[in-house]
């Protein structure tokens, strides 16, 4: 695997801090969520920093590669437009779901504007595999794949994190984001030990690393990513560090953004950590080698019995753990399955093609995960029963925060809605949202919640409702009234609508 080039230290671009980027001292490179630049108009601000010889990476947050469908050609058309406008070295994604339903379950498709995980399983992993797959041959740069955080999750996980990270490098050559800030949240939400992560990822893949903040409320971490970044991240990053040299680091900041001054200061506390940890770093990382699947017998190191994830191995006193390919636990019997040999050869898609180079996930493991991904997204945004081995109560947590985003989200898409609507916009929006999933993406929420209140008789004044309906009508043809033919038409026919 070709090492990623050097990156060195960065900050997430948002343009609610865009002039104060700019002016931020040893900011080497900028991150860009790719769905939020139109190529053929970049900021100006976005324009300056390449222009200084910045680096751009975009990021996206929409592909779903970890859903059971196969990535969506016009959304991948548009991350690799992006990357070529913006000069990228790489292109950046997560490893999540973010959409379920469709043909696969002969369900309605459903949107759960946030990013899921997905399970830990072979079947999820041969599905990923074949996804990143696809992803790479449309992308005229490297891509590099992110973990998330979760505050689910998911009965009969067969491996993990870092057993599936690994294997998922492995089978692809995809690099790694790392985001130490989601490996905290997954320690303090599932309990899974972040120093353990490290010892099994394939630090040699590493494109760069993710640190931002969050908050714990009644044992719940929410990666907020609106939040200073606490000790415990900058220790996992430290640790990391302390095992190889990242080739880049970039501090994450979504919303409550804070004077520059501040984000200097973290800034600071991030490269204070790398060169603390940097004499460890210094000592080279071995790539790991399928030689390395039987650590136990290697004279140095000992062996664990994990609780739930099988044999971990750490190292004897005074013994640095050497770079090990994690050893996945073995298949339960009960779970033999004849068809993952030999693929359905009637799966339908480009990369079922053996002339395409690809090694199509079965047909069948594709169908499993569309149901099961399916089941839980209904049971988070449309009120259905939780699907059985789910904690009920983490499930309800998730579900409120997802409407919770949903109605943030709009707010900023749509930001005349909280204004007309005042005090009374965030109840409305969570009333209109229980139980009507998003199905269109959150521009699409906005103008389906408008409706659902002109349709309701809300608001009750007369003057809010009327600005309301203006609102939408403006918004809800395919292009602005003034542009439109028979616009007068049209405004006349919805109003009708309207009042009945």
């Amino acid at each position: 695997m070709t090492q990623p080039g050097r990156l060195g230290t960065g900050i997430g671009w948002r343009p609610e801090i865009a002039e104060a980027v700019e002016h931020m001292p040893g900011v080497d490179w900028v991150e860009a969520v790719s769905e939020n630049l139109c190529p053929g108009h970049l900021p100006e601000s976005l324009r300056r920093l390449r222009e200084r010889g910045v680096t751009v990476v975009p990021h996206g947050v929409s592909l779903g590669l970890g859903g059971a469908d196969r990535p969506d050609e016009s959304r991948l058309a548009a991350l690799a437009e992006r990357a070529e406008a913006l000069g990228a070295p790489l292109v950046t994604e997560h490893i999540a779901f973010v959409r379920a339903g469709g043909d696969l379950t002969a369900s309605p498709s459903l949107e759960a504007g946030h990013l899921l995980p997905v399970p830990r399983t072979r079947d999820a992993l041969d599905v990923l595999c074949e996804n990143v797959r696809i992803a790479q041959a449309a992308l005229p740069v490297p891509l590099a794949v992110e973990n998330i955080a979760a505050l689910l999750r998911w009965p009969g996980e067969e491996m993990t994190e870092g057993q599936f990270l690994y294997d998922l490098a492995d089978r692809t050559g995809v690099r790694l984001l790392i985001d130490v800030a989601n490996l905290h949240t997954n320690h303090v939400n599932r309990g899974e030990d972040p120093s353990r992560a490290l010892d099994e990822l394939p630090v040699e893949a590493i494109a760069y690393v993710h640190v931002a903040g969050g908050f714990e409320r009644d044992g719940v971490w929410h990666d907020s990513h609106a939040h200073p970044v606490p000790r415990p991240v900058l220790g996992i990053l430290a640790d990391l560090a302390s095992r190889v040299t990242p080739p880049g680091v970039l501090l994450e900041r979504d919303d409550n953004f804070p004077e520059p001054g501040e984000l200097e200061t973290e800034l600071a506390a991030i490269r204070t950590t790398l060169a603390e940890a940097g004499g460890a770093a210094g000592r080279a990382t071995r790539p790991k080698t399928r030689e390395d699947a039987e650590p136990a017998t290697r004279p140095e190191a000992v062996t664990d019995a994990g609780p739930e994830n099988g044999p971990a191995t750490r190292p004897a006193a005074g013994v640095k753990a050497p770079a090990v390919r994690p050893s996945a636990p073995p298949a339960a019997p009960d779970r033999a399955d004849p068809d993952r040999a030999d693929p359905d050869p009637d799966a339908p898609g480009p990369s079922s093609d053996p002339a395409s180079g690809l090694d199509p996930a079965p047909a069948r493991a594709r169908q499993r995960l569309a149901l099961a991904q399916a089941a839980l997204l209904s049971a988070l945004v449309a009120g259905t029963p939780v699907p059985e081995g789910f904690d009920r109560v983490r499930t309800r947590v998730q579900a409120r925060a997802l409407a919770a985003k949903r109605a943030d989200v709009v707010a900023k898409v749509a930001a005349e809605l909280p204004e007309l609507l005042g005090d009374g916009y965030r109840a409305a929006f969570l009333g209109y949202a229980q139980g009507r999933p998003m199905t269109g993406g959150y521009r699409r929420d906005a103008l389906d919640f408008a409706e659902h209140l002109l349709l309701t008789g809300d608001p009750r004044d007369a003057r809010t409702r009327h600005l309301l309906r203006e609102w939408w009508l403006e918004r809800s043809g395919p292009a602005p009234r003034s542009r439109r033919p028979a616009a007068r038409l049209a405004r006349a026919t919805r109003r009708v609508l309207l009042r009945h």
